[in-house]
């Protein structure tokens, strides 16, 4: 199964426990592949880094590392017909929906609220629900 997973999602698997960690460990152990863009590799890292700075003794690198070289790297154009209300999102669903993953996971509540026939977006807790 190919997921897109928001920022938040990957990033509190690396940090805590819980539903995302528990998709990180589906990926990790080959139950789920992680799809990505170029745009959700850059936002990874520098959330990321800020929070290395407040976690010194936890580092998000190797985690970075392990996504570009397994996961699945997309390069996805505009989209028409979704749209979200925080245009810094518009990068999930660009990937979600031209690398026709099978969802997107994400805890953000804009994602969340957007409407598409064309693709699934589950909460962490429902992915793992389903799936898990």
């Amino acid at each position: 199964m190919r997921i897109v997973l928001d920022t938040n999602v990957f990033v509190s698997g690396i940090f805590f426990s819980g539903p995302p960690y528990r998709i990180l460990r589906a990926w990790r152990e080959g139950r789920v592949s992680v799809v990505y863009s170029p745009a959700i590799i850059l936002e990874y890292r520098r959330i990321l880094a800020d929070l290395s700075e407040q976690f010194p003794k936890i580092n998000g690198e190797p985690f970075l590392d392990l996504v570009t070289r397994y996961g699945e790297l997309v390069h996805p154009g505009p989209i028409s017909g979704a749209s979200c209300r925080d245009p810094d999102d518009v990068k999930f669903l660009e990937c979600l929906l031209h690398s026709k993953a099978h969802c997107l996971v994400t805890g953000d509540k804009d994602l969340l609220d957007v409407r598409t026939k064309a693709a699934l977006i589950l909460t962490p807790r429902q992915f793992c629900d389903r799936y898990l």
